[in-house]
């Protein structure tokens, strides 16, 4: 039983991303809000790395390096849109959307790996931009910064795009260097990545007076990240990564109950067919991931 509670509480801490985003750019502009959220991330990782008493030390070479900073330039990619899509559609629609991925690296191994689709998966990409189409124009929660809905769906789709150019570039090498180690490199690549960015587009860090903001940095950085992605590689202890992948679309309910809750969002009836289109859709993906052979595994 514990097992279930734990990739529950790892689902429902991670749902909870957008609503503490949310509370964070009540304070900062996006890319601060990232950036502090990586730095507080990667601070923690680079601290419990330096105190473990048994760590990787197997030597990368030049190119392993490029592709950690690559994914670490990706995963700031990811944080940045994702989170600035929050400021101009409802929080449901922004998970929705950034669950997508499973969608554009099942394009990839297509194209690039040539590994063939199944007639079934084929019909999931039709299906899935059907439903984004629905969720898009179906929403009539008020965003932030209403009036700019397909900017803020764009950005989400930029968001689950980066963050599969980084599990495409993070597959590549997490067998060599493990996941913790990965984990710690590519944080602190993103925070350094995001920090330059909001250095240069002038966006600073919430003031320590502004507890909300801080909070939701906090929480974010702490809650979504540390503990419930912790709790997601546990659970693979006892779940293979296909379950918990599916598992992962609880996220877009959790997120759009706690938004219903806490904000007061409601999604029209188009929306929420549009979002059952877009979770049928990837969970085809998922599927065919799970039982076809994979020439470069995760």
């Amino acid at each position: 039983m514990l097992r279930y509670f734990m990739l529950g509480g790892a689902q429902l801490a991670v749902g909870a991303a957008a609503i503490f985003a949310r509370d964070a750019l009540a304070g900062a502009s996006p890319i601060a809000v990232a950036a502090a959220r990586l730095v507080i991330a990667a601070a923690i990782l680079l601290v419990v790395a330096l105190f473990m008493r048994t760590r990787n030390t197997t030597a990368i070479n030049s190119n392993e390096r490029i592709v950690i900073l690559c994914a670490g330039i990706a995963l700031a990619i990811h944080f940045a849109t994702w989170i600035a899509s929050l400021n101009y559609v409802s929080i449901a629609v922004s998970v929705l959307l950034v669950t997508t991925t499973p969608l554009f690296t099942a394009t990839y191994d297509a194209i690039v790996l040539r590994r063939p689709l199944s007639r079934l998966s084929m019909l999931a990409f039709p299906l899935g931009m059907l439903g984004v189409w629905l969720v898009v124009r179906g929403q009539n929660a008020r965003p932030p910064q209403p009036g700019h809905e397909m900017l803020g769906a764009t950005l989400a789709l930029i968001g689950a795009v980066a963050i599969g150019a980084y599990f495409l570039l993070a597959r590549t090498i997490r067998e060599k260097l493990g996941t913790q180690r990965l984990v710690t490199a590519t944080y602190s690549w993103a925070a350094v990545a995001l920090c330059i960015a909001a250095l240069a587009v002038h966006q600073a860090p919430p003031p320590l007076a502004n507890t909300q903001a801080w909070m939701g940095i906090l929480g974010m950085a702490l809650v979504a990240q540390l503990i419930g992605h912790t709790l997601l590689n546990a659970s693979l202890r006892w779940f293979s990564p296909s379950i918990i992948a599916f598992a992962t679309l609880l996220e877009p309910l959790i997120a759009g109950a706690l938004a219903l809750i806490i904000f007061g969002e409601r999604l029209g009836y188009s929306a929420l067919g549009g979002g059952a289109l877009v979770l049928i859709a990837v969970a085809i993906v998922l599927r065919e991931d799970w039982t076809a052979p994979n020439p470069q595994m995760e």
